[in-house]
């Protein structure tokens, strides 16, 4: 018997909880159906002066799936989502489910190669976008793919982030104007068309797939993760369950939602528990702040640089947070001296969680009311302990199980696994070993069962033979009181291989020289991890979802 056998972590998750759950659904559209059922009337989005009952939720999306079934939209076919975090998204997706076709939520931010490879691997048969990601972006693409053998040409029709809403904020909406999208046909025209009109039952299983989310592609070609419905609805509970979210309670949206967490701990945790979803386009702090002091939301989960972002703002006060007392944040590493800082200014505690795209969100999670611990050694804050129903090891790189403290992949298998990537199945193999998922992720598990994150195996750096991970790098320079970002990368070095490098930005108000930030990092770390290079930036690159981009950061 291993150490991961006996299950250690158990006896950190509350008091009271069970150490496995049954879920309640299995499949997204009876967890929708059950949330209009219990609060018809109720809220479904609330988009800054707008809102969307769980009632007229669903009569639109009915609209909306017999106007797509009359256009071909069949079970199994897919269906692209290329929107920012507006009402329209959650229509599509549901709309896209009650048909029993696929969603293939797509980044916003995705220029046109990158769009084309996801419509050319999904074979997406019609694709929802906004009319200036049209204009932009999708009628040249589609100009150059009409005479193109196999070339990419879905049906394709727009709406604009302006609707849903009176109030439109100047600080995201200044530059944003309606526009016409000749070729396309309009989501709002074709929803009023076909009002009062409901599509024939959707027989839906646990292993039907409900979503295409591609990874982001930063070690190769994205892959399409099949997220299963049995996936979503199993991880929509253990939000709910674990963080033990109210009914009704409003769920702040700072995700995108075409990311994973947005999909499962923003929309899939409101249906689960017939909440509304508060959104508000996209991330800018200043409006986020005023979001928060309007909608009053209990729960949010995002990228640790959200709430760095939200901190550092100077319109951040006690009283913005007041009302969220059920903070978690996941998709990057989360520095214990900003956790901290937080707890300090705002009175709440930052919970951990970890998760993959291929595991639909969370498979650790740090329990509601406890606070993680930091490994006396690295620094480094743990990741949380493993869920509900979830098996979880450190292993080698055959995947042995590895000894407790001892630095390995972190190994998972549970009822949030994805069975595999659509169209490849020699990655899936190599992914998915008798259904443990090989996260390529770096960690450890200490004695009481709680897993850390060291980095990804790709980004050690490997200076005159030793190793150096950059999370501890990144966490000393989090504690520089001047430091507001940081990222740490190694690059070519003429002497020792391979050398550090640390990117920052600063603190509003704040001066420090890089020579003073690479002297602060020396005297608090073996001198073979201490930055010999520090940049200071104005802004450090970062994904739409809140990762910082350090492969920009090399050059």
């Amino acid at each position: 018997m291993t150490p991961y056998d006996r299950k250690p972590w158990l006896s950190s998750y509350e008091p009271g909880k069970p150490h496995a759950i049954t879920p309640e659904f299995t499949d997204a559209l009876s967890l929708f159906r059950a949330a209009v059922a219990r609060a018809p009337s109720l809220p479904a989005i609330l988009y800054f002066d707008g809102s969307l009952s769980y009632a007229e939720l669903d009569t639109q999306s009915d609209a909306l799936a017999c106007a797509w079934q009359d256009r071909g939209i069949t079970r199994g076919e897919r269906v692209a989502i290329y929107l920012q975090n507006i009402p329209q998204f959650v229509i599509a997706l549901v709309a896209t489910w009650k048909l029993g076709a696929i969603a293939v939520p797509v980044n916003p931010m995705n220029r046109a190669r990158e769009l084309r490879v996801i419509l050319a691997d999904s074979g997406a048969r019609l694709l929802v976008c906004s009319e200036t990601l049209y204009v932009d972006i999708v009628r040249p693409l589609l100009a150059e793919e009409a005479n193109a053998e196999n070339g990419v040409l879905p049906l394709v029709m727009t709406t604009s982030e302006l609707e849903y809403q009176r109030r439109h904020d100047p600080r995201l909406f200044a530059n944003t104007s309606r526009q016409e999208t000749p070729g396309a046909e309009s989501l709002s025209a074709v929803i009023a068309a076909n009002a009062g009109r409901h599509p024939p039952p959707a027989a839906l299983g646990p292993n039907d797939i409900a979503m295409l989310v591609y990874t982001s592609g930063t070690t190769g070609v994205p892959k399409g993760a099949m997220n299963t419905h049995g996936n979503v609805a199993f991880n929509a509970q253990v939000y709910r369950d674990w963080i033990t979210l109210g009914e009704g309670e409003p769920i702040l949206g700072v995700a995108p939602l075409f990311h994973i967490t947005g999909l499962i701990g923003h929309i899939g945790a409101a249906f689960m528990c017939a909440a509304p979803l508060v959104l508000a386009c996209r991330f800018e702090p200043g409006v986020m702040l005023d979001t928060l002091r309007e909608h009053r939301p209990a729960f949010t989960i995002g990228a640790i640089t959200v709430f760095i972002a939200l901190m550092n703002h100077p319109n951040a006060t006690r009283d913005c947070f007041a009302s969220l007392t059920k903070i978690y944040s996941g998709g990057a590493p989360i520095p214990p001296s900003v956790v901290e800082a937080f707890r300090e200014r705002f009175g709440h505690y930052i919970h951990n969680g970890y998760g993959l795209t291929e595991t639909n969100s969370p498979t650790h999670v740090v329990p509601r009311g406890v606070e993680a611990p930091v490994d006396p050694a690295s620094g480094t804050l743990a990741v949380g302990v493993p869920a509900y129903n979830v098996e979880s090891y450190i292993g080698d790189d055959e995947g042995k199980p590895m000894a407790v403290g001892e630095v390995g992949e972190i190994i998972s298998r549970g009822p949030m696994i994805v069975p595999g990537y659509w169209n490849k199945p020699q990655e899936s193999a190599k992914a998915i070993v008798d259904g443990y998922f090989r996260t390529g992720d770096v960690g450890f598990m200490d004695e009481r069962g709680w897993f850390y994150l060291v980095d990804r195996k790709k980004d050690m750096i490997n200076a005159s033979g030793y190793k150096v991970w950059p999370r501890e790098v990144e966490d000393v320079l989090y504690t520089h009181p001047a430091v507001r970002e940081a990222a740490v990368v190694g690059v070519p070095d003429a002497y020792r291989g391979e050398t550090v490098k640390a990117v920052v930005s600063l603190k509003p108000g704040t001066n420090v020289t890089p020579e003073e930030l690479a002297e602060y990092c020396k005297a608090r770390m073996a001198a073979y991890k201490y930055p010999r290079v520090v940049m200071i930036m104005d802004e450090l690159p970062k994904t739409v979802t809140g990762k910082i981009l350090r492969r920009e950061l090399r050059g």
